[in-house]
């Protein structure tokens, strides 16, 4: 991940200026950045909590992310099973239906 990050700007930048701004300031350049918790359990606790949350629009764009920072494929459907449990099965079952379709992306590791 750079330094300074666009991908709030590239997103939606033209639409939301002042949202995007913030976003990849604060969010992902600021929140993301701090040292007490790695990339990787960051990406674990957002992804955990869009599952458990509904959040289908972010889903796979954090799926992406955690994938990007040393989870692997294995430990998010772990997760998204653990969470069946606890966020409920309709969450997990929508979540397993996005993991899916990240994971056959071509350009996905």
């Amino acid at each position: 991940m750079s330094d300074t990050s666009d991908t709030a700007r590239k997103s939606f930048g033209e639409f939301a200026p002042k949202f995007a701004e913030v976003t990849d300031a604060v969010l992902f350049g600021d929140i993301w950045k701090r040292p007490d918790l790695s990339p990787r359990d960051r990406s674990l606790i957002t992804v955990a909590t869009l599952v458990a949350l509904y959040r289908t629009n972010e889903l796979p764009f954090h799926v992406k992310r955690a994938l990007a920072n040393g989870i692997t494929r294995e430990e998010i459907i772990e997760m998204i099973t653990h969470l069946a449990f606890y966020a409920g099965w309709p969450n997990a079952n929508t979540a397993v239906t996005i993991a899916r379709r990240v994971f056959a992306e071509p350009d996905v590791t």
